[in-house]
């Protein structure tokens, strides 16, 4: 049985991702802590820390990578009737936290969450030093949806998202893919696939070729934090045509 690394907590070193396990898929390593310098030397590597509360921190790097290129997003007929409707509005960064709680909501369908405590701290230190953003979708003043991820050079990696009413965290990722579009960034790492980000034209990568995309765009000119704050009503930037 192969041995998973224990992580120095006074090193911020991670061992290479080709090490990490086939099964479960992507295991590299466990311990360490949530700081925010970690996190970051973790996503620059393509590693991210996934585990439920009562579990130590497991640091993975799975194989193939899910990832979603912005200008390949997929708007089916139902969701391009949606965006459409002026019967919303979307924001940026204007309610991380809140984000955070919807992401971690509890449901008949969803009886635990891996946004322990901890993990929400440290993600909202990573919002407060300007690394992570959320996209927050309103109706009526109350927040219906949203998502949230980190912001490295030209590079979104996407951590979560949710929906309390239908098609809401569509309406985040599809606002996230028009804005990104705008900005020049070329890549949404989206971790693990599955059936959902599939149907919005996610596709997997080899490890190779997700590490030859970090190199370019995490060392390559990002937007400034305070340009990820901003309000508009449907339209602006969404890729819809």
């Amino acid at each position: 049985m192969a041995t998973i690394p224990w992580l120095d907590i006074d090193k911020l070193d991670f061992p290479n991702v080709e090490n990490a396990l086939d099964d479960p898929n992507g295991l590299l390593a466990v311990g360490g802590d949530l700081t925010k310098d970690r996190i970051l030397a973790a996503y620059r590597q393509g590693i991210f820390p996934w585990y439920e509360e009562s579990q130590p921190i497991l640091w993975w790097s799975p194989q193939p990578r899910a990832v979603l290129y912005p200008d390949q997003v997929y708007i089916n007929r139902s969701l391009r009737k949606t965006l459409r409707r002026a019967a919303y509005s979307v924001s940026f960064d204007t309610a991380f936290n809140e984000v955070l709680e919807g992401c971690a909501e509890l449901s008949p369908k969803r009886q635990g969450t891996w946004i322990t405590d901890d993990m929400r701290a440290a993600y909202q230190a990573l919002h407060r030093a300007g690394w992570a953003h959320s996209v927050e979708v309103w109706r009526d003043g109350d927040l219906i949806g949203g998502l949230y991820g980190i912001a490295i050079g030209q590079m979104f990696f996407g951590e979560s998202m949710f929906s309390r009413e239908a098609n809401a965290s569509k309406i985040a990722l599809v606002h996230l893919c028009g804005q990104l579009q705008q900005w020049g960034y070329p890549l949404i790492d989206c971790q693990v696939g599955n059936d959902y980000l599939d149907s919005m034209g996610a596709q997997e990568i080899p490890r190779g070729t997700f590490k030859q995309h970090l190199e370019q765009y995490t060392n390559a000119v990002g937007q400034p934090p305070e340009y990820w704050v901003m309000n508009w009503a449907y339209g602006k930037s969404t890729p819809t045509d």
